[in-house]
């Protein structure tokens, strides 16, 4: 890709947690397979849960080095009920000295550094070691948009945000409305509320911002991270490549995991099953547990479903995600079973779910709407059912349906009330049989296709990348 001899060596910072750790591992890959003169070391917390360990043990090559840090414990500086991002940000600051340990150990010095979105306090030991600097935001461009403007919205506006009832004007994407707002702006008093902004504030302390989208999905939010009029109350914006879609490789060729499961799909019509998994700290309320299972049954859809036994607290699934046992019969309506027997599949904990969205009998996907499974129903031109849980999801669900019109969604959100099971048949009829969803396919096959072109060579994606490894060749020879 790069025209200079020089040997570049990337170190990345990855935070705990499969949804960070999959991107981070993906975007390594794709540095190593853009020139022979890359190397790259990914640090990576020790893992919490088997879909973890089994995600970053296999990922070193000769070019490509996974070293796990040290665990650190948070237990005496978070409160026992904190939520995700405040335990990500405290993990990820307590890690800084070993971080910086393991950079200087190396044997062959880091001539660049990544962090992640958690990881934005590790920036400075960049400038220690005199490397250019980059931060992966592995989402979309309104998360970041919204990200750069919070610590404005943090000055000018009073009260809390999901109390207005006019939408947040952000620079760079449509106005958002106040209950769309990612998790840790819907309490201010909360902890991870200052330390969302305070990383935020910190983005554009890189050299610049790498984004898992292309040049084409989001051209107007992408635009105006390039034009100083767009940015409004913005005070510093970095350079932007958008260098996506990166996504988990489907694992052709090995031993498949699950392979009754496959061996059930390899028997379905082409896009007649629709996937149901909420991600890997996805999980539902009792009641919303058997409303889900009554809708799947009553729209007559052949489904498999990834179940977790149900919670009240998403946050409680979020380290430990494909641990533990699951006693599907203790939390499934009577006789649901037996009913859907032949019909549907109900797979405890986890599900290789890259692998199932690629198979040419998957036509939907009933998704949390994360960044990660949203790109890789759309590079497999899966239509999505929207049912977002937290984070920023429920931003990624508005774009979704009302700007990209890939998804469906519920009348009413899922965290309001219980969505009723005439709601969910609806939805899965919708998607899969009825011919407005054949509408939304075609919209996502043409995204497909486009995210496909982007990475290829020549392709904006491509170019992206080239840039910001060319860059930092060149930094190399100051």
């Amino acid at each position: 890709m790069s025209s200079s001899n020089s040997k570049l060596h990337a170190a990345i910072l990855s935070s705990p947690g499969l949804g960070h750790i999959i991107p981070v591992l993906e975007l390594g890959k794709r540095l190593v397979a853009a020139d022979q003169n890359i190397a790259v070391t990914i640090f990576a917390m020790s893992p919490t849960s088997q879909a973890e360990s089994q995600t970053i043990k296999p990922a070193s090559t000769p070019k490509l080095n996974v070293v796990e840090l040290p665990p650190v414990d948070i237990s005496g500086l978070v409160d026992p009920k904190a939520a995700v991002v405040t335990c990500l940000s405290v993990m990820m600051r307590e890690v800084r000295p070993a971080f910086r340990s393991a950079l200087r150990d190396m044997a062959s010095p880091p001539t660049m550094l990544i962090v992640d979105l958690f990881g934005t306090e590790s920036l400075p030991i960049g400038d220690e070691l005199g490397i250019p600097k980059y931060v992966y935001v592995a989402s979309n461009a309104w998360f970041l948009a919204l990200m750069m403007y919070s610590p404005t919205l943090d000055k000018e506006v009073e009260g809390e945000y999901v109390d207005r009832t006019e939408p947040l004007k952000v620079p760079g994407c449509r106005a958002l409305r106040p209950e769309d707002v990612v998790d840790p702006m819907l309490d201010r008093t909360n902890q991870q509320y200052s330390e969302y902004i305070r990383f935020c504030a910190e983005i554009p302390l890189g050299d610049g911002i790498l984004l898992n989208i292309w040049e084409e999905l989001q051209p107007t939010t992408l635009a105006a991270f390039r034009d100083e009029k767009l940015l409004g109350g913005v005070t510093k914006m970095v350079p932007v490549y958008p260098i996506g879609p990166l996504t988990r490789p489907v694992q052709s060729g090995c031993p498949r995991v699950n392979e009754d499961l496959f061996d059930w799909l390899d028997k379905q019509p082409s896009q007649s099953v629709i996937f149901v998994s909420l991600g890997s700290g996805g999980t539902l309320s009792y009641d919303q547990m058997t409303e889900m299972a009554w809708g799947l049954e009553l729209s007559q859809q052949r489904f498999i479903w990834v179940v977790r036994p149900p919670t009240t607290k998403s946050d409680a699934a979020f380290f430990t995600s494909g641990n533990g046992d699951c006693d599907l019969s203790t939390f499934m309506p009577e006789g649901f079973m037996t009913r859907t027997r032949g019909v549907g599949l109900v797979v405890p904990l986890w599900a290789p779910q890259a692998d199932i969205l690629s198979h040419p009998s998957v036509g939907g996907f009933f998704s949390h709407c994360g960044w990660n499974s949203t790109l890789e129903s759309v590079t497999n031109g899966v239509p999505m059912i929207a049912w977002p849980l937290y984070a920023e999801q429920r931003m990624n669900a508005t774009l979704l349906t009302e700007e990209l019109g890939v998804a469906v969604r519920t009348e009413v959100p899922p965290w309001k009330k219980v969505v009723g099971r005439e709601e969910i048949e609806r939805m899965v009829r919708k998607i899969m049989v009825e011919k407005d969803g054949f509408e939304i396919r075609g919209r996502v096959k043409e995204l497909k296709q486009s995210g496909e072109k982007a990475l290829r060579e020549g392709g904006s994606s491509y170019n992206a990348l080239f840039q910001v490894v060319n860059k930092a060749m060149q930094d190399l020879k100051k």
